[in-house]
């Protein structure tokens, strides 16, 4: 058990920073190759600090752990909303603009639904992965034709406030200089210890669950969720920290959007497989009912105070309690 518990703490450890890497790496490749800033932001930033969840789920279903893989992306979300969402609330009472409240929130429930309606019919093949991202692509683009309206002004939008969040990291993302030679060494060598990492920790999660006696649903939905979910937990606290509560709420709707379309179109895509059914009701349930929520708050108060905040982190503490009670 000590063995297995230390492999799956230098997996994570390894899929934590080769995400790190990666997003610095592909960021000042891209600065280098004279991408636009407003596509490095939208697009490079959004897909590499997605990077964490993207290799565990996929390394997941490719070794024959779909539950694992699964649980992983709706846990992350849960975590996402119930617990990062509260604890960045818990430090500064978060504001929503308009427009995320409207559209992205949407976004996200769409998506939410959309996993509820796979789970539920059993389908599974690799056209639904590729209309998944289809779908992201198509939002994304959207995004972007926003911004490009009026360069004047920032046009609020989930995938730009995640950009504006990573921003906020030591050290800054960009570099002062010009040059290949450390964005490709940083590129390649995140992209090594994110596939060392992921191999190792899903390794480690399969075994944890037969020797712990829990399912792989539960280890994908707690362990490997929160421990994916890190880099996101540190970005909207730091945010919320900094005052900048807008961004905070930005980066949990916009992470749940890529982890929804992105990860598991992914998913689908390369590993074509019906959802796990053990999903169903309660963890596809309040997945569903979290994102729901957060649009009728978003739409309704248009801020997430300290007592909500407090009773999303409470809810999430439940949750994670009777996971692992009744797994």
């Amino acid at each position: 058990m000590i063995l297995t518990l230390l492999t799956l703490a230098i997996g994570l450890a390894g899929l934590l920073a080769g995400g790190e890497l990666l997003v610095r790496g592909a960021v000042r490749l891209a600065e280098s190759a004279g991408v636009s800033p407003l596509i490095v932001g939208l697009v490079i930033v959004g897909f590499a600090t997605s990077a964490p969840e993207l290799v565990a789920s996929l390394q997941a279903a490719l070794a024959g752990s779909p539950a694992i893989a699964w649980g992983n992306i709706a846990g992350s979300n849960i975590a996402n909303t119930l617990l990062i969402l509260g604890s960045a609330a818990l430090m500064t009472p978060i504001v929503i603009r308009a427009d995320i409240a409207s559209r992205d929130t949407g976004v996200a429930l769409a998506g939410s639904a959309a996993l509820v309606l796979l789970a539920w019919s059993g389908w599974g093949a690799t056209w639904i992965g590729l209309a998944m991202l289809a779908a992201l692509i198509a939002y994304i683009a959207r995004c972007y034709q926003e911004e490009l309206r009026d360069r004047s002004v920032s046009v609020p939008n989930a995938p730009y406030e995640r950009a504006e969040a990573a921003e906020m990291k030591e050290p800054p993302l960009h570099a002062s200089g010009k040059g290949w030679t450390i964005p490709v060494l940083l590129t390649l060598g995140g992209l090594a210890l994110l596939v060392v990492g992921g191999r190792f920790m899903v390794d480690a999660a399969i075994e944890l669950a037969r020797i712990a006696g829990l399912s792989e649903t539960a280890i994908g939905l707690s362990v490997i969720a929160i421990g994916t979910s890190m880099p996101e937990l540190v970005t909207s606290v730091m945010a919320a920290r900094k005052g900048e509560t807008e961004v905070a709420f930005g980066n949990v709707v916009g992470s749940n959007i890529y982890n929804l379309l992105g990860i598991g179109g992914v998913t689908m895509a390369i590993a074509p497989a019906p959802l796990p059914a053990g999903l169903l009701p309660w963890d596809l349930g309040l997945l569903t009912l979290s994102a729901a929520g957060l649009l009728f708050v978003a739409l309704r108060w248009r801020r997430v105070g300290r007592s909500l905040g407090g009773a999303l982190v409470l809810a999430y503490t439940v949750y994670l309690t009777w996971l692992l009670v009744t797994a």
